[in-house]
C-alpha cells in the first residue's frame, strides 16, 4: 500500500471519529438510567469491586436491574481494565453504588479515549491489513478503499457518539476473515472466537465462518489435510473457548446464569422500533398478541434458518473469499431481519462484510452502508446525533462516489449479476438489465432518506401517532434491507466459481 497515503487516510478518519465524539452521548443527563455510555461505565464499576463469581449474579451490590452485565466474558475482562485504570485516574469514576450517573468533562474524555485506544489497536490495523492483501489493486487505490471503509458512518456514530465498543468485536472478526484469506484458518478461528466471546451478536457471523472451515477442510480430504485441519480448528476453538470462560465454570449454575444473561429470550420477539420484518409487520399485524412466546421463537429460527441455508450450503460446497464474504452479509441480513430480540445496532453486523465487498460491488455496498446508517436515526436523534450523521454520512458518500465512483458502477457485470441475467434470458429473451433504472432508484432511495431526516427532525408527529417518523423510517429500512438480502443472495448463488481465475482474492 501507499504508505504516506495510507497514513494520512487514518488520520483523517481519526479526526472524523474524535471531532464525533465531541457531541453527545447515549443517556447524557438523562436519569434514572442513563444510557449506553453509563451502562459501559457501570461495567467497569462492577467487575473493578465485585468478585468475578458475581459478575452476572444479582446482588446488593450488582443490581442486574440497573444496567446488569450482559455480554460474554470478554467485554467483561475488558471492562474489569478500562475500570482499573479509571480508578488509577480518579476512584470516584468507578465507586461502587456512589458513582451511579457520575457525569464530567474529564471522564467523557477518558471514555472517548478507551473507544480510540481499541479502535487503533484492534479495528483500524485490520482495515489496513485486510486492504494491504487486495490482489489486482494498485497500492493507491488500496490506500483509497481503506479510507472509505475507515469514514463508514454507522460504526463511527454508534462507537463514538452514541458510545459503545463495537470496533473490538467488528476488528476481531476483521483480523479472523484476514487470516482465513492468507490460508490461516488456525489464527483465523482464534480472532473470531475472540469476537464471539466479545459480543454474542457475532454468532451473526458464526455459520459462514463454520461452513467456510467445514468447506476448506472437506476440499482438502476429510479423511486426509482435511482432518487434520478440522482437528487443529477443533482444539483451537476449545481451547479459546476454555480459556475466556475459565472463571465461570466452577458450577452448572454459573454457566447458566451467565447464558440467561446473554440470551433474554423472555424479552420477547422485540424491543424498540427496529427495521426488521417482525417489528414491520407488526404495523398491520400485532405479532407478539396474536401468536404465543414459544411460537414466536420457533417462528423467527425457522424463517431466519430458511435465509440463511442457500448461501451456507453454497460456501461449503465451493468455499470462496468472495463467497465467504457474500455469505457473510446474507447470513447477517437474514439474522437481522428474521431472528429473535434484535436490536438496531445489529445492524453493524451486515455492514462490516458490506465494507469488504465496496471494491468489488460499490454501488450496492455503498447503498447499504447508507441505508444501515439511516435505520438508526431514531437512535441517533435520542442521542442529538443528527448533525453528525448527515455530515459523516455526506463525507463518506462524497469520499465513495470520488475514489470508488459507485455511481457508474450500474450495469450487469459491475453488479456481477450477469450469470443471474443470463439464466433469466433463457426464459425471458426479453430481459435486460436497465442501468438508467438502477440509478434512479439509488438516487430516489437516497432522496426519500433525506427526506425522511428532514421531515423527523422538523415535523411533531401527531398526538394519536407519537412514533410516526420512527416506524415510518423502520419500514422503509427494512424494505431496502429485504431487497439487499436478495440481491446479495442471488449474486452468491449465481457466483460462477469455475469462470473465474483461480487467485487468491482478499
Amino acid at each position: 500500500m501507499d504508505g504516506p497515503m495510507t497514513a494520512l487516510s487514518v488520520l483523517l478518519a481519526v479526526t472524523v471519529r474524535w471531532a464525533v465524539s465531541l457531541y453527545p452521548y447515549s443517556g447524557a443527563k438523562t436519569p434514572p438510567m442513563f444510557g449506553d455510555y453509563e451502562a459501559q461505565r457501570h461495567w467497569q464499576e462492577v467487575t473493578l469491586n465485585v468478585p468475578v463469581q458475581e459478575w452476572y449474579f444479582n446482588s446488593t451490590d450488582n443490581d442486574l436491574l440497573y444496567w446488569g452485565l450482559d455480554y460474554p466474558p470478554l467485554t467483561a475482562y475488558h471492562s474489569l481494565l478500562c475500570g482499573y485504570i479509571a480508578h488509577l485516574i480518579n476512584p470516584d469514576w468507578v465507586a461502587l453504588n456512589s458513582s451511579r450517573g457520575y457525569e464530567s468533562l474529564h471522564h467523557k474524555l477518558f471514555m472517548r479515549a478507551t473507544v480510540l485506544v481499541a479502535d487503533l489497536l484492534i479495528y483500524i490495523p485490520a482495515v489496513i491489513l485486510y486492504c494491504s492483501h487486495l490482489q489486482e489493486t494498485s497500492s493507491k487505490r488500496k490506500a483509497l478503499l481503506s479510507f472509505c471503509i475507515l469514514l463508514y458512518p454507522g460504526l463511527i456514530l454508534i462507537d463514538y457518539g452514541h458510545f459503545q465498543y463495537n470496533s473490538v468485536s467488528l476488528g476481531f472478526a476483521l483480523w479472523g476473515i484476514v487470516a482465513l484469506s492468507r490460508g490461516f484458518e488456525a489464527f483465523g478461528s482464534l480472532a473470531f472466537c475472540l469476537a464471539l466471546n466479545y459480543k454474542q451478536m457475532e454468532l451473526y457471523h458464526s455459520l459462514p465462518f463454520f461452513c467456510f472451515l467445514l468447506g476448506s477442510c472437506i476440499k482438502k480430504g476429510i479423511t486426509g489435510w482435511g482432518f487434520l485441519l478440522l482437528l487443529k480448528i477443533g482444539v483451537t476453538v476449545i481451547t479459546a473457548f476454555s480459556l475466556c470462560w475459565i472463571p465461570f465454570l466452577t458450577d452448572i449454575e454459573q454457566i447458566l446464569q451467565v447464558l440467561r444473561r446473554l440470551f433474554p429470550v423472555g424479552r420477547g420477539l422485540f424491543e424498540d422500533k427496529v427495521a426488521n420484518v417482525w417489528c414491520s409487520l407488526s404495523v398491520l399485524l400485532k405479532i407478539k398478541s396474536v401468536l404465543s412466546p414459544e411460537v414466536q421463537l420457533q417462528l423467527s429460527f425457522a424463517c431466519t434458518l430458511l435465509g440463511v441455508l442457500p448461501s451456507c450450503m453454497k460456501l461449503t460446497a465451493h468455499p470462496t473469499m468472495r463467497g465467504f464474504k457474500l455469505s457473510l452479509v446474507n447470513c447477517a441480513l437474514s439474522f437481522f431481519l428474521f431472528s429473535f430480540q434484535v436490536h438496531e445496532k445489529s445492524i453493524l453486523l451486515a455492514s462490516l462484510p458490506a465494507c469488504l465487498l465496496l471494491s468489488e460491488l460499490p454501488l450496492m455496498a455503498t447503498w447499504l452502508l447508507v441505508t444501515s446508517t439511516f435505520s438508526m436515526l431514531p437512535l441517533l436523534q435520542k442521542d442529538g446525533l443528527v448533525m453528525a450523521y448527515m455530515i459523516t454520512t455526506l463525507i463518506f458518500l462524497l469520499a465513495s462516489a470520488t475514489f470508488l465512483s459507485f455511481h457508474e458502477k450500474t450495469s450487469e457485470d459491475s453488479l456481477k449479476l450477469r450469470p443471474f441475467c443470463t439464466c433469466v434470458r433463457r426464459y425471458l429473451p426479453w430481459f435486460r438489465m436497465n442501468e438508467s433504472l438502477v440509478k434512479l432508484l439509488f438516487f430516489s432511495s437516497m432522496l426519500t432518506m433525506a427526506a425522511l431526516t428532514a421531515t423527523s427532525c422538523v415535523l411533531t408527529p401527531p398526538p394519536a401517532l407519537p412514533d410516526l417518523f420512527p416506524v415510518v423510517i423502520s419500514v422503509i429500512s427494512c424494505i431496502h434491507f429485504l431487497i439487499f438480502f436478495f440481491y446479495f443472495s442471488i449474486v452468491h448463488i449465481w457466483d460462477n466459481v469455475d469462470a473465474r481465475p483461480k487467485k487468491k482474492v482478499a
